[in-house]
């Protein structure tokens, strides 16, 4: 079926549903720090430059939550994108279990952020629940909650009555259970930028519009080069994700841009408290109900002939969006017939193994850069942003952050 065209837009339902526009300034010619993009990596590093007093300029193309983290699920959960089995598998034990930690801090970062600056973005920590569609794949669930468990981390096995207890419609008979991971957090992504950049703001930061064309060396050190003049600074942090290798060739072959679409319905009851998740395709499948009673939407790559690979158009496709209308009528039958409201597009930055990369740029001296979050960004930006920030100020890679280096032995293909 050919999908409504009325329907899409190039702004999401995030974008959509508040403000973005916020108060810019003209391009200096000098900053201390610079830090390029506005997505949760930029307006993190720059809120943490700018809470210790530092002279600090964001530079964004069009908005704040104009990419990826405008276009998201609005997600803040924990883990890799593999999961922790799967990370286990890929990585080891060792490095799985310090990413995961990463990511713990990374959502007590956000929690404090939040709070402290009085951030209204819809924060609320239900949990996450991965549906089971198989016996397989339930028991892949067990032994993925058993492995978090074993080392300390929270899981439950949930069988298909308790399920039914938490979703407020009838299961799909495919249903056999899932996985719940309580504490993971559900927010409204463009609200959550809006409020970061304006705290930056608050604490002396300063934003500029303007479009980054490449980064040259000025007497040892960066100097960004962008259509409406140079600026130059100490050190410069790039949180660019799928646009990264445009600006650092060392991400050319480490960062791919893949293209994720999504969609939202009206309003309509409470029917999921949680976030949701489950594999329908290899790529996955991931909604969320927010505080109005949309629905929004997004996976099913895997319809597309090259899962939207290696590209930088978001446009939507008549053969991701047909299959993202399924999910829900065939997870949940009662909620067949549900009006669909918008369509959007966004690019996510993936990694060969699946992991960031947080690191200073090779060549490039005084630079440093955070992407490919493999459509994971939320789990990771707010501890990335801090630890880019500290990075930034000490002219060196904070050690904390070693598990998510551009150097390490899995990032080769």
């Amino acid at each position: 079926m050919t999908i409504d065209r009325s329907l899409e837009g190039n702004r999401s339902y995030w974008q959509e549903t508040t403000d973005l526009i916020v108060p810019a300034v003209p391009l200096p010619a000098r900053a201390s720090y610079v830090v390029v993009g506005g997505g949760i990596v930029g307006s993190a590093t720059a809120y943490y430059l700018a809470k210790q007093g530092l002279d600090v300029v964001l530079i964004e193309r069009v908005h704040p939550a104009h990419g990826a983290t405008g276009r998201n699920g609005g997600f803040i959960g924990t883990g890799a994108a593999e999961g922790y089995a799967g990370s286990i598998a890929r990585l080891g034990k060792k490095a799985a279990q310090h990413i995961h930690e990463l990511t713990l801090l990374n959502a007590r970062l956000a929690r404090e952020l939040i709070t402290s600056e009085g951030i209204d973005c819809h924060f609320r920590e239900p949990g996450t629940i991965n549906l089971s569609i198989s016996a397989q794949d339930h028991a892949d669930a067990a032994a993925s909650v058993a492995a978090r468990r074993a080392d300390g981390y929270a899981g439950e096995l949930l069988d298909r009555a308790a399920l039914q207890s938490m979703v407020n419609t009838r299961l799909g008979d495919e249903i056999v259970g899932a996985s719940y991971t309580p504490g993971n957090a559900l927010i409204h992504s463009g609200r959550l930028v809006r409020g970061i950049v304006d705290a930056a703001i608050r604490h002396g930061a300063k934003l500029s519009i303007a479009t980054v064309e490449r980064i040259d060396q000025r007497d040892g050190h960066p100097v960004v080069n962008t259509d409406k003049g140079s600026i130059a600074a100490q050190s410069v942090v790039l949180g660019l994700n799928a646009w990264s290798r445009q600006i650092a060739p060392a991400l050319n072959g480490i960062i791919t841009p893949v293209r994720g679409q999504i969609l939202n319905t009206a309003p309509t009851k409470p029917v999921f408290a949680q976030g949701m998740g489950t594999d329908l395709t290899p790529t996955g499948e991931y909604w969320q109900q927010t505080l109005d009673g949309s629905i929004v939407l997004g996976g099913m790559r895997a319809a597309a002939a090259n899962r939207d690979e290696n590209l930088y158009d978001i446009g939507i496709t008549d053969d991701v969006q047909n299959a993202l209308d399924t999910v829900l009528p065939r997870l949940f039958p009662e909620l067949k017939g549900l009006q669909i409201t918008r369509r959007w597009a966004g690019l996510m930055g993936f990694t060969p193994d699946y992991v960031p990369v947080a690191d200073a740029m090779p060549d490039m001296p005084g630079v440093w850069a955070g992407g490919g979050f493999c459509g994971s960004g939320m789990p990771f930006g707010f501890m990335v942003g801090k630890y880019l920030a500290q990075a930034a100020v000490e002219m060196r890679t904070p050690a904390e952050i070693a598990p998510l280096s551009l150097h390490r032995p899995t990032l080769k293909k």
